[in-house]
């Protein structure tokens, strides 16, 4: 199985942002809550001060899709706001970083994404290698990801 064209995981993320700013005004949130509050996720980046690993582990918690779908699973099933306003808040960061190049970490790098390297052009050569989708860790416990 062929991993999906860049373009389109970015094209998907956007979509996701969208619908999230679409939910948040229709919730009646101010829209600019979402850009006060963008950066505040990269606050996760500070795992890199221990090290490659562990900045990988801290960025990836914080920028997958669990944690904002279980708040807002907790605003469906008890109408609280709050997690309706942080899941949505969380998920727009999550969304956006990935429209922009900035996918999930691999233990090598900060520059190591699931979506290629940041600041390359993608190419199908440097998809690392292991399983397609969302990889959290290189397939070679902490060996730099090689060209196929």
């Amino acid at each position: 199985m062929k991993r999906l064209p860049i373009w389109f995981e970015r094209a998907e993320n956007l979509a996701i942002a969208a619908a999230v700013v679409t939910g948040f005004v229709h919730l009646h949130f101010s829209w600019w809550w979402l850009l006060v509050f963008f950066l505040a996720f990269d606050v996760s980046m500070a795992g890199y001060l221990i090290g490659n690993r562990a900045g990988a582990v801290c960025y990836n918690l914080a920028h997958a899709y669990v944690g904002p779908a279980l708040l807002l699973l907790s605003y469906a099933l008890t109408g609280t706001r709050w997690c309706a306003f942080a899941g949505l808040l969380w998920a727009f960061h999550v969304a956006a970083d990935r429209v922009l190049g900035y996918g999930l970490k691999f233990v090598t790098s900060f520059q190591d994404t699931h979506l290629g390297k940041i600041g390359e052009q993608p190419s199908p050569a440097a998809a690392p290698p292991g399983l397609p989708g969302l990889q959290f860790c290189p397939a070679h416990h902490g060996e730099a990801p090689s060209a196929a």
